[in-house]
């Protein structure tokens, strides 16, 4: 007996592997697929401007990325002792300027030396809706909870996001010919612009998702994590305590189905060691100091350096430092 509407999700046209340069941007759910990712080894640069809500900013983080612009104090703005990029999330804020042009620099730097070699992008939408800033009309990324009276909210229509859209993945493809694109909807839903508005505002997204398609069949492909979110997991214990947010339960169910439409059979047997891994790390034995636990330690740690020789880019240096710790 099914007790949910299942969503069809069709297999990936490409699949990941751990060869892939993964860059990711946009909202709160691209942090989560990019977490998992990064918990699994894959090669991930995960939102280097942080987490990005509209498409406009997703689209200048790119030309951004690829242009060799270096943050100087005239970027920034202070308010109530802090300073500020309108480009950047407040994970990159700071009561000090130096300190907050020395966090957005210092991972330009590295997000740029990664993207080059960047083969697949995965681009999450979280809303049509854009602040401007009256002062200038510039679109800003993040208003970092300034009062609203310094800011135009608009909604974009179908036209000027799939033009967005378009844009994007014009940089990518310059970036890289071959490029795969997967995008999704973020499926948190924007409850302050209320139930109407922000279902508006995901169609419209969905809608010029679909557009792009269209337009490059070779290079995009859709995963319904939105759809799985409304349809799948409608009841309300798969949502965190606001009630908009997916739960943890419900980020792991999206997870195993991302992982079960784009992850070949090697993939996914790699992932599956890791995990053994991981869970070696993280087991607690009766007595630390046995003969046949140090045994179990030096075994995982074998297990560590074979797929590291194999992957060189799997960064395992907590885990040996964690393992080897309890060899002591």
């Amino acid at each position: 007996m099914e007790l949910s509407t299942r969503i069809m999700i069709p297999k990936g046209d490409f699949s990941l592997s751990y060869s892939d340069k993964l860059l990711l941007l946009g909202s709160c759910f691209a942090e989560n697929i990019g977490q998992k990712l990064l918990n699994y080894k894959f090669n991930v640069d995960s939102n280097p401007f942080g987490i990005l809500y509209n498409p406009y900013s997703i689209a200048s983080a790119i030309r951004i990325l690829k242009s060799n612009k270096e943050y100087m104090a005239k970027d920034l703005f202070q308010y109530e002792g802090v300073f500020h990029s309108f480009d950047h999330h407040s994970r990159f804020s700071s009561t000090r300027e130096a300190d907050c042009l020395q966090l957005i620099n210092s991972r330009l730097t590295s997000s740029r030396a990664k993207l080059p070699t960047t083969s697949t992008a995965i681009i999450t939408l979280g809303t049509s809706f854009i602040y401007h800033l009256k002062e200038t009309g510039k679109p800003v990324t993040n208003c970092h909870k300034l009062p609203e009276k310094y800011f135009i909210r608009r909604r974009y229509e179908l036209a000027e996001i799939a033009k967005i859209c378009d844009n994007i993945m014009q940089e990518l493809l310059v970036l890289h010919p071959q490029i795969h694109v997967i995008f999704t909807v973020s499926p948190i839903r924007h409850w302050k612009d209320g139930a109407h508005a922000n279902q508006l505002s995901k169609a419209t997204l969905l809608l010029a998702i679909d557009k792009i398609q269209q337009n490059y069949p070779n290079h995009v492909t859709y995963f319904p994590a939105y759809e799985i979110m409304m349809d799948e997991l409608r009841d309300y214990r798969f949502y965190a305590d606001d009630m908009l947010h997916p739960s943890p339960l419900a980020i792991e169910y999206i997870w195993q189905h991302f992982c079960e439409s784009y992850m070949n059979k090697e993939t996914l047997q790699i992932m599956k060691e890791w995990e053994k891994i991981q869970k070696a790390i993280n087991h607690r034995p009766f007595n630390p100091q046995s003969e046949i636990y140090h045994k179990f330690i030096l075994q995982t740690l074998l297990k560590i350096e074979r797929i590291t020789r194999k992957f060189p880019f799997f960064d395992s240096e907590n885990e040996i430092k964690a393992l080897k710790s309890k060899l002591i």
